[in-house]
């Protein structure tokens, strides 16, 4: 388990403010966010290359915070994989080991199993500069993995790599972590991957964390404009609140406005997302909160689903699933949308959410 608690540190202009986040034993927690949030410097800090102005790390209780990097036996994949280039794969997987004055059988024993567990029998006497980016993920990994950290700090591991390696990749990721056990503190700047690797995420933004929570919760429940900007949530709407039964009514334009189950007055901002509206063809609306009549402005095939901007006054963003009836749908068409109140979020206008 790591624990850190108001860790704070300037580098230059840039600052870390107050970190408090707890990763659970054996978790797989994702730190996301756009670049210069401080995803790096705060890893950094915890490996021990960047020395906090305040605050403390522990690690299983242990207070690491003073502790040389070599002191924290934490492993560590960076972005580049910083393998070296002058030993094969073998010889890679068995420097961190040879480091620790590891004894020669043991030396033998972890670097096979590593080899069988990472499929890599077929490299170990290959350079890096004759390596996929896959491969010599797959090694960096392995080189880490392979002392037996209690600790698994992993700085954009699938950046470099196109769509269906990164998804190959973290799904070996997820087996891996199933397999070995232990806490993973992995870097990203997306979402996608954050879904794909997390139990939990930790939003980064401007040297702080603006929210800690599930991938559920953060879709659902986003703290701020720039969170649900961040996970994707396509209609962000700016508009007037007034407080009615425990939540408030938003007016969007003068013809259009939408009840929300979230206490507000004044200026604010409203996040929708597409996947929680619900589409009708023109022929079944009915009336009831939150329905609204427009027409379909443009239809674009995705892989998962169809989306459609539609015309209700202001433009909404809208997912449905792929099937006959959506493909019969075309530009021009009048429809009706219904929004419940729980997907309409609303939060303050935040100069800082782009």
């Amino acid at each position: 388990m790591i624990e850190i608690s108001n860790l704070a540190i300037r580098l230059g202009q840039f600052r870390l403010r107050n970190i408090n986040l707890t990763i659970r034993d054996g978790e797989y927690l994702v730190l996301l966010g756009p670049t210069g949030a401080g995803k790096t410097v705060l890893v950094e800090c915890v490996l021990g290359i960047n020395h906090s102005d305040n605050g403390r790390i522990l690690v299983d209780g242990r207070d690491i915070t003073a502790l040389y990097p070599e002191e924290r036996n934490l492993g560590y994949v960076p972005q580049d994989f910083a393998l070296f280039p002058n030993m094969v794969v073998e010889e890679n997987l068995a420097y961190g080991l040879r480091a620790r004055n590891a004894p020669p059988e043991t030396i033998q024993e972890r670097v096979e199993s590593m080899i069988r567990m990472l499929r890599l029998e077929h490299l170990r006497g290959r350079s890096p500069v004759h390596l996929s980016a896959g491969e010599k993920q797959r090694v960096a990994l392995g080189r880490a993995l392979v002392t037996e950290p209690r600790i698994l700090l992993l700085d954009e591991p699938l950046s470099a790599l196109d769509e269906s390696l990164r998804l190959e990749l973290a799904r070996e990721l997820r087996e891996i972590h199933r397999a070995v056990g232990g806490t993973c503190l992995h870097v990203c700047h997306s979402f996608e991957e954050a879904a794909d690797l997390a139990d939990r995420v930790a939003v980064m933004h401007r040297g702080q964390i603006v929210q800690l929570g599930t991938i559920d919760e953060l879709l659902d429940h986003p703290a701020s404009e720039f969170v649900a900007r961040f996970t994707c949530t396509r209609n962000i709407l700016h508009g007037a609140a007034e407080a009615a039964n425990g939540g408030c009514v938003v007016r969007l334009t003068e013809a259009v406005s939408l009840c929300s189950d979230v206490p507000a007055r004044g200026r604010v901002v409203v996040a929708i997302r597409p996947e929680r509206i619900q589409l009708y063809t023109a022929s079944t609306a009915s009336g009831g909160v939150n329905v609204v009549q427009g027409k379909v402005h443009s239809i674009r095939s995705k892989v998962a689903h169809v989306e459609l901007e539609i015309d209700v006054g202001v433009p909404l963003v809208v997912h449905i699933p792929r099937h006959p009836e959506a493909e019969s749908l075309a530009p021009g068409a009048g429809v009706c949308l219904c929004i419940l109140p729980a997907a309409v979020r609303v939060f303050e206008q935040d100069s800082n959410a782009e």
